[in-house]
């Protein structure tokens, strides 16, 4: 891709700004108050809203246009905390009996009885076949038979107190209370496909209308109508102003001479993740700047004759708003293999001195992995869940090639994003990787380790950030925040594909020599993070 390519692409997503008027995934369309203060359960009718409260212990019909009650019918039990329909009745889950009853709301009869196979339910759907089931204790969401109760299929709930659930034909969401947060799983493996904050601080009922999704809240007393697919492919919030100071330092010992020093330092852009807020300055100004074969933009720096106990240091200063940005990745609108563009597969289907795509080990491995999917997304999701099944992070020292990280089983940020690049490209897709200064905790902060990671390509959706080293954690939740997501305590410093004639595998900055005689060289990356004081920070109050 050319920078001229990028420019133009770069212009097209920076099209979204972070606070937009659009419309995207998560955005509430409308809300109405609850009948009741101690709204639980929820569900759709085809025509009507059915929402349980516990303190009144009635089901009440709504309508979805307008909030109004068209009836109150008596529940079954006194603490239903899930509601369903299937055809014409009422599924009804009551914890304090531990039962789900199938109600027929016209005659308020409870005409079968089952019994969930967990001791803490909560929440309820119905599948077309089967309804579902959380237990927000054990965090699993189970499918049961409306024959008996028995569990058809066990997977792991999102994260740690799923409340509430609804189907929309082929995948599960899942409110979690804790979290507040809505996610959309995969009803097969239980894999989080798509998160967002949820309305309020209580999310409890969700219910899917055949294009929107509903939301009860019990903090908030409100009926929530959600978003769930839009135009918009990302969004970015919690923009932070951020000033960074990245220094290269490089001293000679000796007794020897540097006859001649190159330093070079990456310099950053606007990126969907980041927006840059003034111009970068430099400490000395660039002998030049250069770009490599990745047409990542650098800083060079050239010095002479360094004799023993000189040292030079050089600097970059950046003032930038970093964003938290989510991406919505819905897996049928990703594409296949055969909608990339060529001229993205020429440049980042390649193998590398790191990679080996054409080690049988690696080969076999994507191959066992992919089979024959070729949508690009579930071929980017199989290949992230197997690498972190397969490794633990240990940052160990060294880059060693990817064969040899996933044999062992265990590497640096760095190491997983070789092994995942070539595992992604062994299988068609194309991934490269990025390289950023990362805020450590706070915001006045030091980071000398920095961090790595892989973006895919996805047709439809452009670069997509997954972070294999990130994501290798337990719950699906957090695993989820891996893949489509970054943070904002990141400044991209470093895109590229592979191996650069200017920063080799390094990022952020390198550096190149030439000594005559016996030299000892010691060289130091730091950055240093400070908040970008506004006008209101200076004033002196009398």
């Amino acid at each position: 891709m050319t920078r001229n390519q990028i420019t133009v692409a770069l212009a097209i997503l920076l099209l979204v700004p972070a606070s937009s008027a659009w419309t995207a995934t998560g955005d509430v369309i409308n809300s109405f108050a609850t009948p009741g203060s101690c709204p639980t359960g929820l569900t759709f009718d085809g025509k009507y809203l059915w929402m349980a409260d516990r303190k009144t212990d009635s089901l009440y019909k709504i309508d979805s246009n307008t909030g109004r009650i068209k009836t109150a019918r008596p529940a079954p039990g006194y603490q239903v905390e899930g509601l369903a329909v299937e055809g014409s009745y009422l599924w009804v889950l009551d914890i304090e009996e531990g039962a789900i009853f199938k109600l027929n709301p016209d005659t308020d009869i409870v005409e079968k009885t089952i019994y969930p196979p967990c001791d803490h339910p909560k929440g309820l759907a119905w599948d077309g076949k089967y309804l579902w089931v959380a237990d927000y204790r054990e965090d699993k969401l189970y499918q049961i038979s409306t024959e008996d109760g028995t569990t058809i299929v066990e997977i792991p709930s999102p994260s740690g107190n799923p409340y509430g659930l609804a189907y929309d034909g082929d995948y599960l969401w899942v409110s979690d209370r804790i979290d507040n947060m809505i996610y959309m799983v995969n009803p097969d493996d239980g894999d989080v496909i798509i998160a967002f904050d949820s309305p309020s601080e209580f999310p409890r009922g969700l219910t899917y209308d055949g294009k929107f999704l509903w939301n009860v809240d019990y903090q908030s007393d409100s009926l929530y109508k959600i978003i769930i697919r839009d135009n918009d492919k990302f969004i970015r919030t919690d923009g932070k102003k951020q000033e960074l100071e990245y220094t290269h330092q490089f001293r000679n010992y000796g007794p020897g001479e540097i006859t001649s020093l190159d330093i070079y330092i990456a310099v950053p852009h606007d990126l969907p993740f980041q927006k840059l807020l003034d111009s970068i300055v430099f400490t000395p100004e660039p002998t030049e700047f250069v770009y490599d074969r990745w047409d990542q933009q650098i800083a060079r720096f050239h010095f002479e004759n360094l004799t023993a106990g000189a040292s030079v240091s050089t600097a970059m200063r950046v003032k930038a708003e970093l964003f938290k940005t989510r991406f919505f990745i819905f897996p049928d609108n990703a594409g296949a293999l055969s909608e990339i563009p060529e001229d993205i597969k020429t440049s980042y289907l390649v193998d590398d001195s790191k990679y080996w795509i054409d080690d049988p080990f690696i080969r076999e491995a994507a191959q066992k992995v992919v089979g024959d999917e070729t949508n690009c997304y579930w071929i980017a999701r199989r290949l992230f869940n197997y690498l972190i099944d397969q490794m633990h992070y240990e940052l160990a020292g060294g880059w060693n090639v990817a064969p040899t990280v996933l044999k062992r089983g265990s590497g640096s940020c760095s190491e997983y994003s070789f092994v995942y690049i070539a595992l992604c490209r062994a299988a068609g897709l194309p991934a490269r990787y990025a390289g950023s200064v990362v805020i450590r905790g706070d915001d006045a902060s030091t980071d000398d380790v920095f961090h790595r990671w892989v973006e895919v390509f996805l047709p439809n959706y452009g670069w997509i950030p997954v972070d294999p080293s990130g994501g290798d954690h337990e719950k699906p939740a957090a695993q989820a925040r891996a893949f489509g997501y970054l943070n904002n305590r990141f400044l991209i410093t470093t895109i590229g594909g592979g191996a650069s004639e200017y920063l080799e595998w390094g990022y952020n900055s390198n550096e190149f020599w030439q000594s005559k005689g016996p030299c000892k060289i010691y060289s130091e990356h730091i950055g240093e993070w400070s908040p970008v004081k506004t006008a209101a920070d200076s004033t002196v109050s009398e």
